[in-house]
């Protein structure tokens, strides 16, 4: 990609849309707390970023982000944008679609990122290749009327299971439940609030240790930064980053950790899932432990969250990714101009 082409960061003002009765509940902010870390950080290492305001101010993240819609994007080209990172969530449509051919991108492409969004479908498909994953089922309201203990044992899933959205964000809406009645109580729950759509995904509950490993697109494959440890669950699920910042309950695994056969092997099937999804920019992909020691990956994430320290105010806002890439030697600017470097343009017409 042009070495100093200028970049304009956008963030998440378009709706989220409905596919297939099933909806991804939008963040508060539309990701442009992250946006003003990502744009305020490469400002410092002297990267051309363009931004709404003339002079931009460091407690201030809007005055840092383009609005996604087909206005903002224009508006950012206008003012001489090559690259456009797309911090936000796509899917198919998206107006990022029309400039792709002409434009680079940091993100990936809005197709695959609504399809690897649906995390039954990705789950399955990982499976089929061969990937550790928990077992699972979706439900709606009939279905849900439906299930007994035994329809659950026929489908490899026995208490404590896991309730959650098909299309969600970190661990919102996510509840473990022990037993019929406490399933079918969070289900109609999430149904019912109307956020993520009406059909839930139901999946066997892994006891074992939790971790999360990013992996990153190089120029001939994939690598993985080191896992990072979490820890402090709320009744066995991790607690939403916007409640409890990820730097208190989460570090990176040792290297003397990391050689341990079960994370090597993680970290295998964590690359080999890149490769399947043809990720464009960085994934992350949450594992646990079964009960026989095997680390299976429960929910990769397209698009990870890339909070940095380094704005006011921000000390304690780096993300796993961040605190993956800083147990490695590098820093959160390091790991933003490495997804900078890889930057993509389709080289089609959209």
């Amino acid at each position: 990609m042009p070495p100093r082409a200028p970049v304009a960061i956008l963030y998440q003002a378009l709706p989220p849309p409905e596919i297939g009765g099933l909806r991804k509940d939008a963040k508060p902010g539309g990701y442009s707390d992250s946006g003003a870390d990502i744009g305020f950080c490469l400002k410092g290492r002297g990267v051309k970023i363009l931004t709404p305001v003339a002079a931009p101010d460091p407690t201030r993240p809007m005055d840092w982000v383009f609005p996604d819609t087909h206005e903002g994007i224009q508006d950012a080209i206008g003012r001489g944008a090559g690259v456009l990172w797309a911090n936000t969530v796509l899917f198919e449509g998206h107006p990022l679609e029309r400039v792709m051919a002409t434009h680079w991108i940091v993100g990936q492409p809005p197709a695959a990122q609504q399809s690897g969004d649906d995390k039954f479908a990705t789950n399955t498909r990982l499976r089929a290749n061969g990937l550790p994953l928990p077992a699972s089922l979706v439900a709606g309201r009939a279905a849900l009327r439906a299930l007994t203990p035994a329809a659950l044992r026929a489908a490899g899933l026995d208490f404590p299971l896991v309730v959650k959205p098909i299309r969600g964000r970190g661990s919102q809406g996510v509840s473990r439940v022990r037993d019929l009645d406490a399933l079918l109580a969070a289900a109609e729950a999430l149904i019912a609030s109307a956020r993520f759509g009406d059909t839930v995904m139901i999946e066997q509950y892994l006891s074992g240790a939790e971790m999360t490993v990013t992996v990153l697109p190089t120029d001939t494959d994939f690598t993985a930064l080191p896992p990072v440890l979490r820890f402090n669950h709320h009744d066995g699920v991790a607690p939403y980053n916007g409640v409890v910042a990820v730097t208190q309950n989460s570090r990176a695994l040792t290297p003397r950790e990391q050689a341990a056969p079960a994370v090597t092997r993680m970290l295998e099937h964590c690359i080999a899932a890149a490769r399947l999804m043809q990720a464009r920019a960085p994934i992350r992909i949450d594992c646990r432990g079964d009960g026989a020691g095997e680390m299976r990956l429960f929910d990769l994430n397209m698009k990870p969250n890339l909070t940095g320290a380094g704005r006011p105010g921000r000390e304690d806002q780096d993300s796993l990714s961040t605190i993956a890439a800083r147990a490695m030697g590098w820093s959160y600017g390091d790991l933003l101009c490495d997804m900078l470097a890889h930057a993509w343009m389709s080289h089609t017409a959209p």
